[in-house]
């Protein structure tokens, strides 16, 4: 991160318009985010996907093609253009934010020529067994980029560089399927999900293989060197060999002869396969902690039933917060997604004083919660819905701004009551005022806790209790907050 209290945004989402603008709007509020306490950026993917300048970056075609040729149907992807990227990203750093690419290297989708290997059929759902018998089958699994004519790199993908796909040109209608293609294997230290996970979607590519590892690294130089981003987000990482992450991340920083801050997206809500994954990187990355979101989500879901005790029980952001990336929300919890989980609104507030304002973890925000979202989607069950996420950019700014100037030096936590939990921070000689926190997702709360200043004065900067708390001569306080509410009581 960019210092002692950076705060990262996740500056898109899943229905970020595809009008081609968003590299340009990013830009344009460059400054505007940074005076808010934004420090970096984690900004989507940049490069041509399958469905071309309206495909949101997963679907990935060719990572060479940030919005340059005329591939899929367009030239520009769903954000922009290849300049205006570029432009943005230093813009962006011009103004102090450091950005972070989402970086997809488990699959690719959308070849331009089939091919007729051989497979051996599996179970989506079991990938321990083969279903049948090798047989040949008809997959797009040469990517030759013609309307990039080698321009960057003059690699091109066949069969040989992948270990699986799910379609078969002759059997088109079976959706129940993965292929295992002749001579490979499903990679190994990977999530064990399904017997093995490494097959998650489209042309998985294979790590074992010396030249697609190659290709790997070649890619990772020329995105540093074209983009000069200051970290990636790792999409996926569950699905790929956990072997692979340190060899490609030490050649890159070898190469650009820097540090990189990188983000793994391992979506699983038990912390101890987050344990197990980090001890298996050497630690090379942090980790998003989902097992946080995920206790986030009940207590959202409980209506005041939530142990708010346990807030933060069975964490990383507990138990290892150095490598711990905290978030509230994302594109693929958001609703009508994939992994749709989303936090009620009404717990969202406490939810971003709980990653803002402590001293553990890197958080995260999410785009919607920031400014809102409006859209329409089908939902799984075929129906369409239309989703209203509201903007919390009034207390989330109010948080930044305790974190910027309060968020500072010994942490005195009051998780004594299963509605209402609060904290304290003691500030150091840099910051040397106090912050109180407290928090209830049950009926209105009040605690005394410990700020370190005597006879000092408090005021909560969200404006949910209007009166001012004087501590006393030892230096405690009683603190209060609104039922299903947070506030953040700064000293004077």
């Amino acid at each position: 991160m960019s210092d002692l209290n950076g705060v990262m945004m996740q500056y898109f989402q899943w229905y970020s318009p595809a009008d081609g603008s968003y590299w340009k709007q990013t830009a344009a509020n460059a400054r505007e985010l940074a005076a808010a306490g934004i420090t970096a950026l984690w900004l989507p993917p940049a490069y041509k996907g399958i469905g071309g300048g309206a495909d949101v970056g997963y679907g990935v075609y060719d990572m060479y093609d940030l919005g340059e040729f005329n591939q899929k149907g367009s030239v520009r992807t769903k954000y922009g253009t290849k300049e205006e990227y570029l432009s943005c990203i230093q813009t962006l750093q011009q103004s102090g934010i450091q950005v972070y690419a989402d970086t997809v290297l488990n699959h690719r989708m959308g070849g331009d020529n089939p091919e007729t290997p051989v497979a051996t059929p599996f179970w989506q759902d079991n990938r321990m067994y083969a279903k049948g018998e090798p047989r040949k089958i008809q997959a797009y699994t040469h990517f030759q980029f013609p309307g990039r004519a080698k321009k960057y790199s003059d690699f091109e993908w066949h069969w040989n560089h992948f270990d699986a796909v799910d379609y078969d040109g002759f059997n088109p209608n079976d959706h129940s399927t993965v292929y295992l293609l002749e001579g490979k294997q499903f990679d190994d230290r990977v999530a064990m999900e399904k017997g093995n996970f490494a097959y998650l979607m489209g042309c998985d590519l294979d790590c074992q293989s010396a030249d697609v590892r190659a290709e790997l690294i070649r890619w990772g130089k020329w995105y540093l060197d074209t983009t000069k981003v200051d970290g990636f987000r790792l999409d996926a990482i569950k699905h790929i060999a956990a072997w692979f992450f340190p060899e490609w991340l030490d050649t890159l920083e070898k190469y650009v002869n820097k540090d990189l801050f990188v983000v793994g997206e391992y979506w699983v809500p038990d912390v101890e396969a987050l344990h197990n994954y980090l001890n298996l990187v050497g630690e090379r990355m942090t980790v998003f902690d989902v097992p946080l979101h995920f206790n986030f989500h009940a207590a959202s879901k409980s209506g005041g039933n939530f142990d708010m005790r346990r807030l933060f029980s069975g964490t990383l952001m507990e138990q290892r917060p150095r490598m711990a990336v905290t978030f509230v929300d994302n594109h693929d919890s958001q609703p009508l997604q994939a992994l749709e989980s989303c936090i009620e609104p009404w717990f969202k507030p406490l939810a971003y004083a709980a990653i803002l304002l402590r001293r553990e973890g890197y958080p995260c925000i999410f785009h919607p919660d920031y400014y809102g979202a409006d859209y329409e989607d089908r939902g799984k069950d075929g129906n369409t819905y239309r989703i209203v996420m509201p903007s919390h950019r009034f207390l989330i700014d109010k948080f930044l701004y305790a974190r910027r100037n309060f968020a500072y030096g010994p942490q005195y936590d009051y998780f004594d009551h299963y509605n209402s939990i609060g904290w304290t921070r003691l500030g150091d000689l840099s910051h040397p005022k106090s912050m109180a926190v407290l928090m209830s997702d049950g009926p209105a709360g009040h605690k005394w806790m410990e700020t370190g200043k005597r006879g000092a004065q408090f005021r909560d900067i969200t404006g949910h209790v209007s009166h001012i708390v004087t501590t006393n001569g030892d230096g405690w306080g009683e603190f209060h907050c609104n039922g299903g509410s947070v506030s953040v009581w700064v000293e004077e």
